[in-house]
Order: structure tokens, then sequence, then C-alpha cells
């Protein structure tokens, strides 16, 4: 079963990319992958804010999270070998479109003040990063639940070769973008 974004891709936003930059079909520009992670700072000495962490990014992505853990000592860091330094998700398929329904239709207009996301986010080879100050946005977590608030990173993957036309995609799946040139 394909959810509103997946059908809306499939009838609206890929014939649309297909007038706009033409070339063989087969090569029309998709997401491939949303990944969301979240650094853990100081919870990494914390077992139970970094299970706490771990909870709420499973619990917006609706798929169990996995912890990050560190394949090399940095001193400077204050990081050991084997510790855990982050959290992180990947979400393909249906999962990812429900996420990107979800974050842009309900998540990113609750954000106060919020004029859009920067467009300069785009790496040259057609993907998407951007980050989010705090998880209160999103309607699965639950205030009381929360230990302490924490931002993420979100990485939109897309299978476009150039920043334009992943711009395009974005754009047409709802992504908010500031107004004005990049």
């Amino acid at each position: 079963m394909a959810n509103r974004l997946q059908e809306k891709y499939n009838t609206e936003i890929k014939p649309a990319l297909e007038t706009e930059f033409p070339k063989n079909k087969t090569l029309t520009a998709k997401v491939e992958k949303v990944v969301i992670s979240v650094g853990a700072g100081e919870a990494m000495k914390d077992s139970k804010l970094m299970q706490s962490m771990e909870d709420t990014i499973s619990l917006i992505a609706g798929q169990k999270a996995v912890k990050v853990i560190a394949k090399k000592s940095v001193a400077g860091f204050k990081v050991r070998e084997g510790s855990p330094v982050g959290v992180k998700v990947t979400l393909r398929g249906e999962r990812m479109y429900a996420f990107l329904d979800k974050l842009c239709s309900i998540a990113l207009p609750r954000v106060k003040d919020f004029r859009g996301l920067n467009r300069n986010g785009f790496d040259g080879q057609g993907n998407f990063n951007f980050g989010l100050d705090e998880q209160l946005m999103f309607p699965e977590v639950v205030y009381d639940d929360i230990i302490k608030t924490h931002g993420m990173n979100i990485s939109i993957s897309t299978s476009a070769n150039e920043d334009a036309e992943a711009f395009r995609l974005l754009e047409l799946v709802g992504i908010p973008f500031t107004k004005g040139r990049a």
C-alpha cells in the first residue's frame, strides 16, 4: 500500500520532472533514502540519556535506531574506541515517504518563526542536509517523557546528479525552502 506522498510522486512529481529535465525516464530523479542522526555530545557518558535519544529517534522514524560506535579513540574529544557517539536511522521506501510527508506537513509547520530551510544545504551531488534544533516538533514525542531536548541532522539522498534537479524534486515533494536565491 503506497502512502500519500508516494502516490503524488508517481502521478504528479515524476511526470513534471520528466518534462523539466528531459532524459531517459529511468534516470528521473527520486529520493533514495533519508538518514536521521543525532550526535551524543555529553550523553556519551550517560547511558540513560543515550537510551532516551535512541527511543525518541526510533519513535520519530517509525523504525529502530542504532547506536553509532566510535571506530577510533580521539583524545581531544574525550572519545574512546568502542564507545557510543550517536544514534542514527536510515529510512527507505514506504517509511521514507511517510517520514517526509510527516516532516513537511506536520513537523516543520509547528516550528516557531519558521521561514523555510536554507537552500545552501546541497552538497553538489544532489543530496540535501539540514539540522533541526529539537525533537519536540514531531507529534509522537511526548514532552513529559523527554529527559533532555536534542537536535538532529536529516540527510536526504536523491538520485539526481546536480543540485538544480534535486532542489526541484524536493520542492515538488513539499520541502519548504527559504525565498530568494541560494
